[in-house]
């Protein structure tokens, strides 16, 4: 059965005169200029200028592509080639199911290159945004030797745990920050609509109110004239840190540093860079990368620049024939259980077996860390709540309470 032909529509961006002789312009989707153009004849508009308009690569009519959609496009790539379906009827079943469309045209491309007569490796490796170093060094090897569908099925285990990974870390500190941005608002609207309402009613009651009360209304005072600074300048701030974090590397590597330092938090992100500094060297190695070549990829995935120097000079000492667990040891910054796993690994031929499991292990590790962490400050961000807008509270209601002793 002859396969239909897909007919691919563009964006067209149209200017033209109406009845009235009144210039109009919009924007109308179809296959060429010249059904646009009876398109509009149709509507009763003559068409003066027609333009294809741009739209980026993968970036247009649909949601952005995500790490979860490029792990779920490896495991359903590798549940095909399990299943004998052909390389490139796989690249067709899994795009045209797709959902999101900047993915579905990703895939078709990457299709499209590999029938032209490209590698999959050199079709993934055009698109860089998507499929990084490791991914397509992996895929060149599984080519190589042909075990392709392993390889795929390494790679969707991997970005699944090192995304589940790295969601957990973020929770852990998204949960605090959340919380310190609603205190701030509630706080902001106390200041601005609530405390001067008291404010008026004290004002006729011709007493001397309590000092709390006092410093909380000159609090409001100083607020509510100068608003627009405090949320500026907080907002401003926010921004210009997150502006200077990716456009600085010294400032992104100073943070980095400085995170690793920082009380439970340093500790849970030094075990999460050891976690993927595991799992990506075990998949490597796994894979048949040679250990010299891996370590490049290996720094990249740790995501932090501590561990990615380390590992930059750990790659070099290999280089000259110095064994992993020497250079781990060397470098000063893995802890000695790891050492001696990764050891007993190398004495026992099984590097990416113990690798796994240390990945297991800190894993696990830091999965413990994040849930003692959000026990421990659920409580303490209460406190810090309540003491918060309950001194607010209070300081409104001392004059009150002050007056139905009086009486």
């Amino acid at each position: 059965m002859a396969e239909r032909a897909v007919v691919k529509s563009d964006m067209f961006q149209w200017e033209g005169k109406d009845k009235h002789g009144k210039i109009v312009k919009g924007e109308m989707s179809g296959t060429s200029d010249a059904l646009i153009r009876s398109a509009l004849r149709r509507q009763g508009v003559t068409p003066i200028r027609i333009k294809k308009k741009a739209k980026p690569l993968f970036g247009g009519g649909g949601k952005a592509i995500t790490t979860k959609d490029i792990t779920v496009f490896a495991r359903q790539m590798a549940t095909m080639m399990s299943s004998g379906v052909p390389l490139v009827q796989s690249f067709e079943i899994v795009g045209r199911g797709h959902e999101n469309r900047n993915m579905q045209e990703l895939i078709l491309d990457i299709k499209a290159h590999v029938e032209s007569g490209g590698t999959l490796a050199e079709s993934l490796g055009k698109h860089p945004k998507y499929f990084d170093e490791l991914f397509v060094n992996l895929v060149t090897a599984g080519e190589h030797a042909g075990i392709l569908e392993t390889i795929l099925n390494k790679l969707a285990t991997y970005m699944e745990k090192t995304e589940a990974l790295k969601s957990k870390v973020k929770g852990a500190l998204f949960y605090p920050t959340a919380v310190i941005v609603v205190a701030f608002i509630i706080t902001a609207i106390l200041m601005i609509f609530v405390i001067p309402q008291f404010e008026a009613l004290f004002s006729g009651f011709g007493a001397d109110l309590p000092a709390l009360t006092k410093m909380v209304i000159k609090m409001s005072q100083f607020f509510q004239q100068w608003w627009w600074a405090i949320f500026g300048g907080v907002g401003g701030a926010v921004f210009g840190f997150m502006t200077l974090k990716k456009r600085s590397l010294a400032v992104a590597h100073a943070l980095d540093r400085l995170s690793l330092k920082l009380p439970v938090v340093g500790d849970i992100l030094e075990k999460s860079a050891i976690a993927r500094f595991a799992r990506t060297l075990s998949t490597m190695f796994a894979a048949g990368t040679p250990l010299v070549e891996a370590m490049t990829s290996v720094a990249g995935a740790c995501g932090n620049i501590v561990f990615y120097d380390a590992v930059l000079k750990m790659r070099d000492e290999i280089a000259t024939g110095t064994q992993l667990q020497i250079a781990m040891r060397d470098c000063g910054i893995f802890p000695n259980m790891v050492i001696q796993m990764v050891a007993i690994g190398e004495e026992s031929g099984a590097l990416d077996s113990m690798l796994g499991k240390v990945a297991d292990w800190y894993e696990q590790e830091v999965d413990d860390a994040v849930d003692a962490l959000t026990s421990l400050l659920e409580p303490l961000i209460m406190a810090v709540l309540g003491v918060l807008i309950g001194g607010l509270v209070v300081a409104m209601y001392l004059p009150i309470f002050k007056m139905g002793q009086v009486v």
